[in-house]
């Protein structure tokens, strides 16, 4: 018997930097049909256009939104695009992929929400992180008790570029961590703290580099350090908990994720602080599978469409990450004074 399987006929609006990546995996699913792209660079489309001949590369987006074979839209254009494309794209009834931040404002990101749910149509938000396998593992390592209870978290996401000149590093580069934080704590921060600073565009005021502190509750914590400007490029995220401690290294090849058994050993009596012991173990290297996460997010949204279940990564939590980002911006803007997060 020959394959079945429906196939979710889709587009994508933006091929850039970031949207070629999208076309790639979109284009190489047996799940989905990449019918149109989208863009207003005429030599990107036509470079695309030469590599994905079963695609349209366009300008135009009427067209595309018009077309009732189109079931899905994803959007990986400039994040000041993000709203206005997204609402264009549900208005006309498609389901909608949307890369991160989900937009630039809370209110901007519930609109985006509320007009998913009315028209009862997929909002998906491009947190890649939570597709990485590493992450998966850790979340299960997690729920596992094997960390013991989580402490916090603290994660440095720093390089020399990409520097951008609509949005800061907060809004370009935070949402990894945020969105990864908020999904291993599985709970919405009451606080945050930030500081930054300019130094390359500094007439437009956009920080290249930026220190927060997320809080929770119950006591846990996210760190937080972000920076376009900076020698080295890191991607390192590390959880410490009252059992064992883990890091997620992205920047490692293999060995991505690494757990350590070691903390801090209380006696059953009460004694001084002094009798605290410190414990040394091993560490332990789990084998995870050597899949691409942009390709596991891109699958996950064909099958939400297809399937008509509600994303990981759905609007609910992307509204949530730019929840925390935006009170990171204010707090930026009153020099670190701490900014409250009201809940949804």
């Amino acid at each position: 018997m020959g394959d079945t399987r429906v196939m979710t006929t889709m587009a994508l609006i933006g091929t850039g930097n970031w949207g070629k990546n999208l076309v790639r995996n979109y284009a190489g699913l047996r799940s989905a049909r990449l019918k149109y792209c989208v863009d207003q660079d005429e030599k990107r489309l036509a470079t695309l256009g030469a590599q994905y001949p079963d695609t349209e590369f366009t300008p135009d987006l009427d067209k595309v939104l018009a077309d009732p074979e189109v079931e899905a839209i994803g959007i990986a254009a400039s994040a000041v695009a993000h709203h206005p494309l997204g609402m264009r794209a549900l208005a006309a009834g498609k389901h909608t992929y949307i890369e991160k931040p989900l937009a630039l404002s809370t209110q901007q990101a519930a609109e985006l929400v509320a007009e998913a749910d009315k028209r009862n149509l997929r909002l998906m938000v491009g947190h890649l992180l939570l597709y990485h396998p590493a992450v998966t593992m850790l979340k299960q390592v997690i729920q596992s008790g094997e960390l013991g209870d989580v402490y916090y978290i603290y994660s440095q996401r720093i390089n020399l570029g990409i520097i951008r000149s609509d949005e800061n590093a907060l809004w370009s580069l935070a949402p990894h961590d945020i969105s990864v934080a908020l999904y291993l704590f599985d709970a919405m921060p009451t606080s945050v703290s930030a500081r930054g600073a300019t130094y390359i565009q500094r007439d437009a005021d956009i920080e290249d580099v930026v220190f927060a502190n997320v809080g929770f509750g119950d006591g846990r914590m996210l760190n937080l350090h972000i920076s376009w400007l900076d020698p080295a490029k890191v991607r390192r995220i590390t959880v410490v908990g009252s059992k064992k401690m883990a890091v997620f290294d992205d920047t490692e090849s293999t060995e991505k994720l690494r757990i350590y058994d070691k903390g801090v050993e209380k006696p059953d009596y009460e004694s001084y602080g002094d009798s605290l012991t410190l414990r040394y173990g091993d560490i332990h290297i789990p084998r995870l599978p050597m899949t691409e996460p942009l390709r596991l997010e891109c699958e996950h949204f064909v099958e939400c469409v297809a399937e008509g279940t509600r994303p990981l990564t759905d609007g609910a939590s992307g509204l949530a990450v730019v929840q925390v980002l935006e009170a990171a911006q204010q707090s930026l803007k009153q020099n670190g004074a701490p900014v409250s997060i009201a809940a949804q």
